[in-house]
């Protein structure tokens, strides 16, 4: 009678509404355990739960239960953390168990616009219905519309004023792989009875997956498994001035850099650097390549990063995907006239890049991306980013080092491994990933809020304390003691 008794009190309190905050149910869970004769591994588990807004998901549990019957079946190129999410809106996504988590990584800087945009969903729906897919044999009103306005916007915008026309393809890995080639084409046809084949990239990029970006991006973990690489390619230092000159030689056809490295650390490329490559690429007759794929439409608050930078180290060719389909695969490469003078019928080809649902899709995001209720926001919503940063810095000195990166794309420096601040925050309903060497990546949707700010940086903050302990309390860094 006892047991069953405390049994029906524990179940009671977990089938209480968490609405009045969990710092309550929590409470209420515990004292119900406490009178509970259940074995002490099950109380554990139960009273762990209890504890966390947004627990990953048990062994036991319906996600689970969907993802043991679906890994059989799929190649293991991915490790996961235990939630499914399977719907989005703004800033938020829900998993499988109607766990609600606010979204700082918009699907590696995907997602600019949020999760299921409504103009965005839209424009999908209507353009299905009419054209999907011709392929690249024939023309569609979509394809050359996108083509147009990825140069005027490039022009209206201070970024490459050169740019002249453009290849559209499906991703990142293809629109580096269409750049890499077309860099070759160019220094074969500048020097046909010498050696101009080589490419420079930098220390801590990231390119790709596919061959020829796999190449540019030196990372033993990455290149290691499937070596030897694309031969003709070195590898300098970033913001390195001084090895400028004697990394791009005359038998460089070819650089390939970012102006903030991504997946690298959030690491800033310095105006020096920028113009001494561009100086000496001009000076060898190199082609430079931006990869703005990451960094570019809008997410440092300029259309392209390096609208950012001195004119005079303009690119001759800018990659770019991510935030281009929000979310729909699509990816660009875009040329000066330098470049395409080079490029003939046949040299290179897409299947379904330049698709009419692809391409409309992209018009439409790149006239939201554009405007200044986007891009002026985002100097402030940095602001709000870095005065919580700085707060945390202040609370947590030995473990935070240091704030980099620009706009929206912003990293942390930690001293230790960020893996378990990522799992806690998860766990308190905010989706975090790191980059780097111990460094937390930040790139929301760029329609965030500054109030959205607020909350994920106060979860945030109570990740870091419980991973770390108490720290220096702050005024101001905490705020309300219960998630709603």
């Amino acid at each position: 009678m006892a047991l069953r008794l405390s049994s029906r009190r524990l179940a009671s309190a977990l089938r209480a509404p968490r609405a009045n905050g969990y710092v309550r149910f929590a409470s209420s869970v515990s004292a119900a355990l406490k009178e509970s004769n259940l074995p002490q591994d099950v109380k554990d588990s139960i009273a762990r739960e209890s504890s966390l807004p947004n627990a990953d998901p048990p062994s036991s549990s319906k996600t689970a239960g969907l993802v043991n019957a679906q890994l059989p079946y799929m190649v293991p190129t991915y490790v996961r953390p235990p939630p499914m999410f399977e719907k989005g809106e703004g800033c938020w996504m829900w998993d499988v168990e109607n766990r609600k988590y606010l979204d700082f990584t918009a699907g590696i800087a995907v997602n600019a616009l949020g999760h299921c945009d409504a103009g965005v969903a839209a424009v999908i729906a209507e353009q299905a219905k009419q054209l999907m897919h011709t392929s690249n044999l024939y023309h569609n009103p979509h394809t050359g519309l996108l083509s147009k306005q990825l140069i005027q916007l490039t022009h209206a915008t201070g970024g490459m004023s050169a740019a002249t026309r453009t290849f559209i393809c499906n991703s990142g890995s293809e629109a580096n792989e269409a750049a890499i080639k077309f860099a070759r084409k160019v220094g074969k046809s500048l020097s046909p009875d010498k050696p101009k084949h080589e490419f420079v990239s930098f220390q801590n990029s990231f390119h790709g997956r596919t061959m020829g970006s796999l190449s540019a991006t030196p990372n033993p973990k990455y290149q290691k498994p499937f070596s030897p690489m694309v031969p003709g390619f070195k590898y300098g230092t970033f913001n390195d001035v001084d090895a400028v000159n004697d990394l791009v030689t005359e038998e460089t056809c070819g650089v390939i850099v970012e102006p903030i490295q991504g997946e690298g650390g959030v690491n800033v490329a310095t105006p020096e650097f920028l113009l001494a490559l561009r100086k000496r690429c001009t000076e060898v007759g190199a082609v430079l390549i931006y990869d703005e794929i990451q960094c570019g439409l809008g997410r440092t608050g300029t259309f392209w990063a390096h609208a950012g930078y001195p004119t005079e180290s303009q690119p001759d060719i800018i990659t770019t995907a991510k935030a281009l389909g929000n979310g729909f695969p699509i990816g660009a490469t875009i040329v000066n006239e330098f470049v395409c003078d080079n490029i003939k019928v046949g040299d290179h080809g897409t299947t379904f890049g330049g698709n009419p649902l692809g391409s409309r899709v992209a018009s439409y995001i790149l006239s939201r991306l554009s405007s200044p209720e986007i891009l002026d926001a985002i100097p402030a919503k940095e602001e709000a980013f870095r005065q919580h940063f700085s707060s945390l810095q202040q609370r947590f000195p030995e473990q935070i080092t240091e704030v980099r990166g620009k706009g929206l794309i912003l990293g942390l420096q930690l001293t230790t491994d960020p893996t378990p601040i990522v799992t806690a925050a998860r766990e308190r309903g905010l989706l975090i990933i790191t980059c780097g060497t111990n460094t937390l990546r930040f790139v929301p949707p760029l329609v965030i809020t500054e109030a959205e700010i607020k909350e994920g940086m106060w979860i945030l903050g109570e990740a870091m304390e419980s991973v770390w302990g108490k720290g220096d309390q702050v005024e101001g860094t905490k705020g309300q003691q219960e998630m709603q």
